[in-house]
């Protein structure tokens, strides 16, 4: 079996797809994207295309090796979410060649569904309690929301204050036992960070999420002081190398791997090895479509330290379209109980509607994240 053919489809809300096809007739779909960069990306794996056309896709090592170690300059966002939709490509063309799920060549179950949350709130967070009230009634257990609008370097502590009271509003509306993941998404600084997890302790979060960017990764450490909330963090981080200095530390309790940022999803299982050994969790990060989600459910299925899946159905940046919209089998991604049941067809399991993802990619699209300021005018962090 040989690749023979390599497509790309910009589609809404923000997504990039890659179709890889075989001279056997079988294909396989993936997500290689960065929000908010998904052209540059689309060039980057028509760079990397040379490297595929002619090879056997079952060679998944060699090729992430490959295009991971034939150029001189390794890492970063860009190379690494190229090469992640590349090889989720290639592992569903591998299921699908020996018709088993993918899951069935990581070594298999580790559990019987999958715990999900859900998002709430906005990139501005309003409404809070009646958003986990609602999704609660869905049978969610879990939510995630964004803590806080910016926040500058030192900020009024009226600021810190609307943080509190919206996770102190979910905690009344959804009782002790409901998750709250609260994000901080790297847009508040240190000094503020240790100020917020003191202030938030008495509302027991599932999960305070990137304190800080990765790039101040070391204050972490200063953080961990201030709070026994579990700390989570990752997502805008890259291969295992990437990761190593962050567990050797051991001030991170969760790490949040995005599978079509960090290097794939057999990139994604070193990483939880890593973890694993440091006794750390992985709660794959996953606000993008339906082949990343499905790559996250195969890892999570056979991920003995994983403990809850991201999922980004109705999150506010889906508008126009959403994660269903482009599957034929929308029903693989049916939540019960707070739960999603693990995929078992053939490759990653999503049956996609190629002719919806054609004429979405006449569409396209052109999303970039916010950009925000201060008071005085200058840069925030978004």
């Amino acid at each position: 079996m040989k690749i023979t053919n390599i497509s790309l489809y910009k589609v809404p809300p923000r997504w990039l797809f890659v179709k890889i096809e075989t001279d056997e007739g079988i294909s396989g779909w993936g997500e290689p994207v960065v929000e908010g960069r998904a052209e540059t990306v689309k060039a980057c794996v028509n760079e990397l295309s040379s490297y595929l056309y002619g090879r056997d896709p079952n060679e998944i090592e060699d090729i992430w090796q490959t295009l991971y170690r034939g150029g001189f300059y390794r890492g970063g966002p860009i190379l690494m979410s190229a090469i992640s939709g590349i090889e989720q490509a290639l592992w569903d063309i591998k299921g699908k060649y020996y018709n088993i799920p993918v899951y069935e060549m990581l070594g298999g179950k580790a559990r019987q569904k999958i715990k999900v949350y859900s998002w709430i709130g906005g990139d501005r967070p309003v409404d809070v309690a009646l958003a986990a009230k609602e999704k609660q009634e869905q049978g969610f257990l879990a939510i995630k929301m964004n803590a806080s609008e910016e926040m500058n370097y030192i900020d009024s502590f009226s600021k810190v204050e609307a943080v509190i009271e919206r996770v102190a509003s979910i905690r009344e509306a959804v009782g002790k036992d409901f998750g709250i993941g609260v994000d901080f998404h790297g847009r508040i600084h240190k000094t503020m960070a240790k100020t917020l997890v003191k202030e938030l302790e008495p509302y027991r979060p599932m999960f305070i999420e990137e304190p800080v960017l990765p790039e101040n990764n070391e204050a972490l450490r200063d953080i961990a002081w201030h709070t026994t909330c579990p700390i989570a963090t990752g997502e805008r981080m890259y291969t295992r190398w990437g990761f190593k200095q962050l567990l050797q530390d051991g001030y991170v309790d969760i790490i949040q791997p995005d599978l079509s940022h960090t290097g794939g999803i057999l990139e994604g299982k070193k990483i939880a090895a890593m973890a694993e050994a440091y006794d750390v969790s992985i709660a794959p990060h996953c606000p993008l479509g339906p082949m990343t989600l499905a790559s996250s459910l195969h890892l999570a299925a056979s991920t003995p330290n994983f403990i809850i899946q991201e999922q980004s159905l109705g999150i506010h940046y889906n508008e126009g379209m959403d994660i269903l919209d482009y599957m034929k089998n929308p029903e693989l991604f049916k939540y019960e109980d707070g739960y999603v049941s693990i995929p078992d067809k053939p490759g990653l399991g999503v049956d996609i509607d190629e002719e919806k993802v054609k004429q979405a990619a006449q569409i396209g699209h052109d999303w970039k994240n916010p950009i925000w300021r201060h008071e005085d005018g200058s840069i925030a962090e978004w």
